[in-house]
């Protein structure tokens, strides 16, 4: 089973990296800012992200690898796929989504629940900003499966004669208390999870900068806002 997990995760990756725009490495202090509440260790984090835009819509798509076990082994894979479909000559498009990995902690492994969203989008332009966003339905598949809502924005542009280059997302959405909370907890509390990105272009394919992680309620940060700064390098295909 873990062969067949190994090989199916490898052909993604190999599949994402061939297609990439870019390919990103973070080191992430995170164990050095907040001790063994967040990880035991501070890692790198390597990130392969695509995006496509077609006369249908266009698709969106990345992996993280975090190398955060043992003698940097890779110890947990994420994925995330979304596909933007136009509906006519209408502005606002269909959003289907999905997300989902596996990982390891200490002596067992575990699987990321997968979450399967539709709904609608919009994306448009405001002086040099891309700005997208999305509103969806989201089932999160955990053991006792979550009914959720999410909305999402996207903003990215260049500034400074695109030497600089900003962007990042947002995610709100609900969730069961009782799937990091255990069961007895009932009702839904709001997870918050934003990544804004600062970029310097050192060349058109070569950037230096940092990816700034903020969360609320996100996975075992139960209750709890973190802030969790990357130093990274970024190579555009």
């Amino acid at each position: 089973m873990l062969k067949k997990v190994f090989v199916t995760l490898t052909l993604l990756v190999l599949a994402f990296s061939m297609h990439a725009q870019n390919l990103q490495l973070h080191f992430d202090p995170r164990h050095a800012l907040h001790g063994d509440k967040m990880s035991q260790k501070n890692y790198f984090t390597a990130t392969f992200e695509m995006f496509k835009p077609d006369k249908w819509g266009s698709t969106f798509m990345f992996v993280d690898l975090d190398f955060n076990q043992s003698r940097g082994n890779i110890g947990t894979a994420y994925v995330e796929i979304a596909r933007d479909l136009k509906l006519g000559k209408s502005p606002i498009m269909a959003h289907i989504e999905f997300n989902g990995g596996v990982g390891k902690a200490e002596n067992f492994g575990f699987s990321i629940a997968n979450a399967y969203m539709a709904g609608a989008s919009y994306a448009t332009t405001i002086g040099k900003a891309n700005i997208g966003t999305y509103l969806v339905y989201k089932y999160n598949a955990f053991e006792k499966a979550s009914n959720d809502v999410q909305w999402t924005v996207t903003w990215g542009m260049n500034v400074l004669n695109d030497k600089v280059t900003i962007c990042g997302f947002l995610d709100i959405w609900t969730q069961d208390k009782k799937a990091t909370l255990g069961d007895g907890v009932n009702g839904k509390h709001i997870v918050l999870l934003t990544e804004p990105q600062f970029w310097y272009n050192v060349t058109p394919n070569l950037a230096l900068g940092s990816e700034i992680e903020i969360s609320n309620n996100f996975l075992n940060n139960k209750d709890k806002a973190y802030i969790n700064p990357t130093i990274a390098a970024k190579w555009n295909f």
